[in-house]
């Protein structure tokens, strides 16, 4: 017998597909209308509007059923370990709609809009051997030939693999760039100050102070994966000189790490435990007022985290590394 409809006897599951089927619904609006699906479930995973499990479903409904986008799912052939110059170029497909899933050995999928550098920094070294699908689609309001999104699909992929690729003009929307291009127009003149009896000249009018005082927020969680045989006491020692060099550029920040989600006071715990082995993450994240520099302190600490630590050993003990 099928059974594939058991779910909806009860009550609680009913409810539960029927918010799942309503989710559904909004993003394919939402992406008709332009937006990214990877931002969209992003947002929805911070806010628990969703879950992890949902992911897949709803990749394959929007974007492979409904939308009609192309799809290409292969095994990294290399290590990716900087993402910041693949987001650079992607980020003028501005004619394209671009979607990345990776599949992490320890903490899951991730949904990425390849053309943010902050979408990868949560992943933070993507492994090779792992399983990534791309899914390419056209831009709302564009006209896009179906080869021309089957070659950015192909582009794409081997950008990600290490190959130089360089955006085609199909892949760039004219529209946009029209629309970027034209000047801003001026609703007034700017009105002329009074005129003062004598000979005052009239004073600019102070500038709205911007001192300190934002919004302090803490970056998501950053896994760094151990490529060493066991993170020893040199992994350690590295670590504490990359963290010590990025206070020392941005004191206000904080670098918080974490292990089976538990907070590491103490870094040299890591290494006392002795459990922190070969291919296990260890998670990182900053804390301040817009934090900066995530990307080089992630890939710092990675190297930092494999058998290549010993170049973050040299000089005097006192010494600040200048890495940032």
């Amino acid at each position: 017998m099928d059974n594939t409809l058991n779910v909806l006897a009860r009550k609680a599951g009913f409810n539960s597909a029927l918010r799942h089927f309503k989710i559904v619904t909004q993003y394919v609006g939402q992406v008709g209308r332009g937006a990214n699906l990877a931002d969209l479930l992003n947002e929805s995973l911070d806010s628990g509007r969703v879950e992890r499990h949902q992911i897949k479903p709803i990749l394959s409904a929007v974007l492979e059923e409904k939308l009609g986008y192309s799809i290409r799912a292969w095994n990294l052939g290399s290590t990716i370990e900087d993402a910041a110059s693949i987001a650079r170029v992607l980020a003028d497909w501005s004619a394209l709609e671009l979607v990345l899933v990776y599949h992490h050995p320890q903490t899951g999928i991730f949904v990425v809009n390849p053309k943010k550098i902050e979408h990868f920094e949560p992943i933070g070294t993507m492994v090779r051997d792992e399983l990534a699908v791309l899914y390419v689609g056209v831009a709302s309001g564009e006209d896009v030939k179906a080869s021309t999104v089957e070659q950015a699909a192909d582009d794409c992929v081997a950008l990600l693999e290490g190959s130089k690729i360089k955006g085609k003009k199909a892949y760039i929307s004219e529209r946009k760039a029209q629309v970027a291009a034209r000047p801003a127009t001026v609703a007034s003149e700017p009105q002329q100050a009074p005129v003062t009896s004598g000979a005052e000249t009239p004073q600019a009018p102070a500038a709205a102070p911007t001192g300190g005082g934002g919004r302090q927020r803490m970056t998501a969680r950053i896994p760094v994966n151990v490529t060493n045989e066991l993170f020893h006491n040199g992994n350690v020692e590295s670590w504490k000189r990359i963290i010590e060099s990025y206070k020392s550029k941005y004191p206000n920040f904080d670098v918080l790490i974490w292990y089976e989600n538990e907070r590491i006071n103490d870094i040299n715990a890591l290494f006392k435990w002795g459990k922190v082995k070969h291919g296990t993450p260890i998670m990182i994240s900053v804390v301040g007022e817009d934090p900066k520099d995530i990307s080089k302190l992630r890939r710092y600490l990675f190297e930092g985290a494999s058998p290549r630590f010993e170049a973050f050993l040299h000089g005097a003990v006192d010494r600040v590394l200048q890495l940032f």
